[in-house]
């Protein structure tokens, strides 16, 4: 039985039902429920609240394990004691190439591969969903902004994270391993709100933001320290942040999804 936390995200929601549509067991862990697949067990929990994941674990062979909470040994603890015996952790490219703006996925990643499991980190870029910030606006007076309308970097599509995921949870071979995943070429903001765009059929203006007006808004919804580490990599991204890893076609055989596949997947958003 698989474990997937954070089970209606962008990559945990895709993850079950992907695993679902395979055959195997899942047990889908998030604060609420949603529709899942047929046969797919909901399991109320909270990884800021470790002693109450328990029942989640109970039979599990192998867990997805979100960056959330404060207590990552102790939810490792817990998982072993049900039974889990390999933990696939997404954590973020900022903690290899900013580990002193990322200290939450730092020590996540530290207890991971203390922990006597079998491991396996995947440390993603930016998220192609975080374009759904644009929705509102988009849908409303065909306009987006965000800060650095020039500095390209090679977000990726969270469906191809769930697919490397379903791989790593299922086959031996990626024990101890740490991967970066990424798009297949670099792709500003600017680009992507043109993408948005050529999408629908109509043009989507794009308004470039000042750092401080990007920060100002982050603050709403994000921690000072993401925020900070965040805008760094955004506006001044260093040679590895900018690079196409090869981890993403070595594991699934196939080049990832470029950000206009991803919008057209989810031009409903946009209408």
């Amino acid at each position: 039985m698989f474990v997937i936390t954070g089970a209606t995200g962008n990559v945990g929601s895709e993850l079950v039902r992907l695993l679902a549509a395979a055959g195997e067991q899942v047990t889908a862990v998030s604060r609420r429920s949603a529709p899942f697949p047929d046969g797919v067990r909901y399991s109320a929990g909270d990884l800021g609240e470790p002693a109450g994941l328990k029942a989640a674990f109970d039979g599990a062979e192998a867990l997805f394990l979100l960056v959330a909470g404060h207590e990552p040994r102790a939810v490792l603890e817990a998982a072993e004691a049900g039974g889990v015996r390999r933990v696939v952790l997404l954590s973020s490219q900022g903690a290899g190439t900013r580990p002193g703006l990322y200290g939450h996925p730092v020590a996540f990643e530290q207890a991971v591969r203390e922990s006597g499991l079998e491991w396996t980190i995947l440390r993603p870029g930016g998220f192609a969903s975080n374009a759904l910030a644009w929705a509102g606006p988009i849908r409303e007076h065909r306009t987006a902004a965000a800060p650095f309308a020039d500095v390209a970097l090679p977000v990726i599509d969270p469906a191809d994270i769930a697919e490397v995921a379903s791989v790593v949870l299922r086959q031996d071979g990626h024990a101890g391993r740490t991967y970066v995943l990424t798009g297949p070429r670099p792709v500003s903001p600017r680009e992507r709100a043109a993408a948005i765009g050529e999408a629908l059929g109509e043009e989507v203006r794009f308004v470039e933001q000042s750092r401080d007006e990007a920060r100002a808004q982050m603050l709403g919804f994000m921690p000072e320290q993401a925020v900070e580490g965040t805008l760094t990599i955004l506006g001044t991204p260093n040679e590895a942040e900018q690079q196409v890893s090869p981890d993403v076609e070595r594991i699934l055989g196939r080049a990832p999804r470029p950000f206009a596949a991803w919008a057209t997947r989810n031009l409903a958003a946009f209408r």
